[in-house]
């Protein structure tokens, strides 16, 4: 566990060292890049080795930082964080395997990515309101960059629409938690500190706070209707910052509801509750509907990222230790299916045949062409539709029962949801990768030059999230056995107190 802080200090240096050796060769930020990544990574799992579930934070790190305003730079982890770092070292390897072939600005490009890395890590091990912040800033910056830059049509829009979004909340959810701080006194930013100092906050403080603080986060989880700048940001972004928005970014905004409004707040949860529940639900479906009629194969997987994420905020919403456990489980799927499915559209099927339009790719027998990519996408395609065998169905299935408990019609409102994702899931599969040659689609639209072959990297990459959403699949405990100790901490007991409406 004492290792953990490593994770954000060897992404930050690797974040320099890849910028310089980038000014020589891009295959030598390549290789700083993936060596940071996977350290990260190992870091992470002999973590997971030596950590033991428990209720609580275990603090790995405690030292003065702004004694004036009683901010320290305290890390610490319990089984959601550690969760969450995990994905995250897994997240960040595959998205520079998927980027091997990245040449223009190389050092730059791999060096924010990794600066990117450093933030998410931070909030993850953050265990000070304020420190969680100023790491969630770090990770919104590089962003930006990455879409400018290095993306695709639109690019300037989506980074600029994406980083709004994200700055908006941001102050929404610093103002929250500046209230909650003079309230309290203002002698600690400390998330303990806090959240028993609100016990002593008014009714009516509690439901201002909350809102400010959970909305404010859940804009960056892609909560409806908040939505929008995630199926742009990914439908523009390069693809190792795809998967990263996907696989890593979202989860960031959902953490931070379950990390910091939910237990600082809980009477401030108890009122907006159904509120949550209903927002997240039309997010489930709505997003999962226009992911059905869309054309462009990247939107389609963006408005899917959307409609998963509700399950996160639903579960959060139902306000049990079950339904809780299924949204933390959920983030790690999603995570990992999520990434998968944009690796495949953006750097096999995409940087091959230059369309993402699906009635350009109907024309192509791409199964035949792209056999590798196509059995790639039908695996994740089954793990995001929830089939069992992948990470996808102990994590909904325990969502829903847990918000069966809840309300019962607010679990079946979701569950018609899965319906859907099963209905764009398969259309895309379909429309993609089987559809028969359409004579209606002009020739001039169609690339017909050879394709390039799969790579080493791509192959690898797939290996990793493939084998990463299976074993969950197959061994959900794995982490639920971290996750549901975490929850019977005191922080989190007044918000789950069996979540009745």
């Amino acid at each position: 566990m004492n290792a953990l802080p490593w994770t954000i200090y060897l992404s930050f240096a690797g974040s320099a060292l890849a910028l310089v050796a980038g000014a020589r060769s891009a295959a030598n930020a390549r290789w700083v890049a993936l060596l940071t990544a996977l350290a990260g990574g190992v870091v992470s799992l002999f973590a997971a080795r030596e950590f033991t579930p428990g209720p609580g934070l275990q603090t790995i790190v405690n030292l003065p930082w702004i004694r004036e305003l009683g901010i320290r730079y305290h890390l610490a982890a319990d089984g959601i964080s550690l969760t969450m770092v995990v994905l995250t070292g897994l997240a960040a390897t595959a998205g520079i395997l998927f980027s091997w072939n990245i040449k223009d600005r190389a050092g730059e490009f791999f060096a924010l990515y990794l600066a990117l890395i450093g933030g998410v890590y931070g909030v993850f091990l953050s265990a000070d309101a304020f420190v969680l912040f100023v790491f969630y800033e770090i990770a919104i910056v590089p962003k930006y960059f990455l879409i400018a830059i290095w993306g695709s049509k639109n690019r300037e829009y989506a980074a600029m629409k994406l980083v709004l979004y994200s700055f908006a909340g941001s102050a929404v959810m610093l103002g929250g938690l500046l209230w909650a701080y003079g309230a309290a006194g203002g002698r600690s930013f400390a998330l303990n500190d806090l959240a028993a100092a609100a016990v002593n906050f008014s009714r009516g403080d509690q439901i201002g706070m909350f809102a400010l603080v959970f909305f404010g986060f859940a804009v960056l989880a892609g909560m409806f209707p908040f939505h929008t700048w995630a199926p742009t940001g990914h439908a523009a972004a390069p693809t190792a910052a795809s998967m990263l928005l996907a696989g890593v970014v979202m989860k960031l905004g959902a953490y931070g509801c379950l990390r910091v409004a939910m237990p600082l707040f809980p009477v401030g949860l108890a009122f907006w509750q159904p509120a949550i529940a209903w927002l997240a639900i039309a997010g489930i479906l709505y997003a999962g509907l226009v992911a059905l009629v869309q054309d462009d194969f990247k939107f389609v997987i963006g408005y899917s990222s959307v409609s998963h994420m509700g399950f996160v905020l639903l579960g959060l919403a139902a306000a049990n230790s079950q339904s809780v456990a299924g949204a933390v489980l959920q983030m790690y799927s999603h995570g990992i299916i999520a990434g998968l499915l944009f690796a495949v559209v953006g750097r096999m099927v995409y940087e091959r045949t230059h369309t993402r339009r699906l009635v350009d790719l109907r024309a192509m027998p791409l199964h035949r062409l792209l056999p590798f990519a196509a059995l790639t996408f039908v695996i994740a395609g089954l793990a995001s539709m929830g089939m069992p065998g992948f990470s996808g169905f102990p994590a909904e299935l325990t969502i829903l029962i847990g918000t069966w408990k809840t309300s019962p019609l607010w679990a079946l409102f979701a569950a018609s949801g899965i319906l859907v994702a099963a209905a764009f899931t398969l259309r895309a599969i379909q429309v993609s990768f089987f559809g028969t040659t359409d004579k209606s689609v002009p020739a001039s639209a169609v690339d017909h030059r050879p394709f390039e072959p799969i790579t080493w990297a791509e192959k690898a990459g797939t290996v990793l999230l493939v084998a990463a959403t299976v074993y969950i699949g197959l061994k959900p405990d794995a982490l639920l056995n971290w996750i549901t100790p975490a929850l019977n901490s005191p922080l989190f007991q007044a918000a789950l107190k069996g979540g009745t409406p």
